[in-house]
């Protein structure tokens, strides 16, 4: 997993400088989340890195963090954006972090 998700990490290193860092009410988003077909890497410093997959097909977003609406949030430059549509925001489930972005229930993985 590492070296796959090694040249992501170094595009969220080159990003950093253009993200807003995440507000204190939104804290509990950072870390690294996953399902089998979805990774999401969102730290405090507001980069985010995201894999899907999807349909036979992947998608991926690397950029920086640009607004929460509500518990959703942006991410991305300018009209090169997506919104991520969370409908359960971070809650612990037995003992565990979890998320649903997108309709797809995320797990974040132990720090």
């Amino acid at each position: 997993m590492f070296l796959r998700m090694a040249p992501f990490l170094l595009l969220l290193m080159l990003l950093s400088g253009c993200s807003k860092p995440l507000p204190d009410d939104k804290l509990m988003y950072a870390g690294e989340w996953q399902s089998k077909e979805m990774y999401l890497l969102i730290l405090p410093d507001g980069t985010v890195a995201y894999e899907r997959l999807k349909n036979g097909g992947t998608t991926s977003i690397n950029g920086p963090l640009k607004e929460f609406n509500g518990d959703n949030f942006v991410v991305g430059f300018g009209p090169l954006s997506s919104t991520f549509e969370v409908s359960e925001p971070p809650h612990l489930v037995d003992g565990h972090w979890q998320m649903v972005v997108d309709g797809v229930r995320l797990t974040r993985s132990p720090d």
